[in-house]
């Protein structure tokens, strides 16, 4: 039995979840807000392996923030190498160094951000009135700004992240992937949405998409458990239903994903119940550049086998 719409059935599904007027113009003045920060950018040597480097990597990031991020690279580099971006999930922060190595062993320069306000080093400013508790989807929605949407700083965040790393010698500008799932999945997507240069974006089972779908879906639990939370706080008979998701609509990455020009792979578990197939396809489905899907059918919000040998041996194609 399917949770969700059929595979044949998400191909057409385009989202429910309104999408703000000014989108466009929102994000490319965040983009432009972004690149006129001096990001400072601090690198210091924690490891050294026979084959790498590792190196704790700090920026400034939007509002000031002082944004972490790993970054390991092979030795004795005699011309640019290729990159990967990782980006963790929810709550999360980025994977050990082990992990990291195992795609330097492969010739990648990789760098895996820790998102604001989680379970890494990135700093969260904060500066917003209202519910912050389990809540980094609503942070921010009472100012009634999406500017001070904190997912607005963790999507810029990425971006970011990718023009720092696209600037190193060592790394080939032209060949730089990103890769996550959930919460990684959606910033993986972002970050090819707000960085057109990224060229491979491989995203599992993306988070933070057609809000108002998970809402009917009455799947507001787990993961989105904050939309529920927030309304029995702050909107108890839904009198600003409307208002409310189209402010999070500055944060959907369905929004967004038409920006991409990357070659695309996302993967989903059909009976994911934390993230609904149909709100991945509602991102999915406006990207414009190459893509494709792999489904899983009898998985949900878990770990996918081998993905990670998949995305490895896409990304090692020339």
């Amino acid at each position: 039995m399917l949770l969700d719409l059929k595979p044949s059935e998400l191909k057409n599904y385009n989202g429910i979840s309104p999408c703000p007027k000014d989108i466009d113009e929102f994000w490319d003045n965040s983009i432009a807000e972004m690149k006129k920060i001096d990001p400072d950018i601090s690198l210091k040597k924690v490891y050294d392996y026979p084959n790498a480097e590792c190196f704790e990597l700090y920026f400034t990031g939007i509002g000031g923030a002082r944004v972490f991020a790993k970054y390991a690279r092979p030795k004795n580099i005699t011309e640019p190498a290729d990159a990967l971006l990782h980006f963790h999930g929810y709550s999360g922060k980025s994977p050990d160094w082990t992990w990291l190595l195992s795609w330097v062993g492969q010739g990648f320069c990789v760098a895996a951000l820790d998102c604001r306000g989680q379970a890494g080093k990135s700093e969260d400013v904060g500066g917003v009135n209202g519910n912050t508790l389990h809540g980094h989807i609503i942070r921010g929605l009472n100012s009634n700004n999406p500017e001070k949407l904190l997912f607005r700083s963790v999507f810029l965040d990425t971006a970011e992240l990718a023009r720092i790393v696209m600037g190193f010698d060592e790394v080939n500008e032209k060949r730089v992937a990103a890769f996550g799932g959930s919460q990684g999945g959606a910033l993986t997507l972002a970050c090819a949405s707000l960085e057109p240069s990224i060229y491979k974006a491989a995203s599992c089972y993306p988070f933070l998409s057609d809000y108002k779908r998970v809402w009917e879906m009455d799947l507001a639990e787990r993961a989105y458990v904050e939309l529920k939370e927030y309304f029995r706080k702050f909107d108890p008979r839904h009198e600003k239903e409307d208002e409310i998701f189209e402010l999070l609509g500055y944060i959907d990455i369905q929004n967004i994903t038409k920006r991409i020009k990357a070659d695309v792979k996302m993967f989903t578990g059909l009976m994911d119940n934390v993230c609904p197939p149909s709100t991945q396809f509602a991102a999915f489905n406006k990207i414009t550049s190459h893509k494709e899907v792999t489904f899983y059918h009898d998985f949900g919000h878990e770990g996918l086998p081998e993905v990670d040998d998949i995305v490895m041996r896409w990304l090692l194609e020339k």
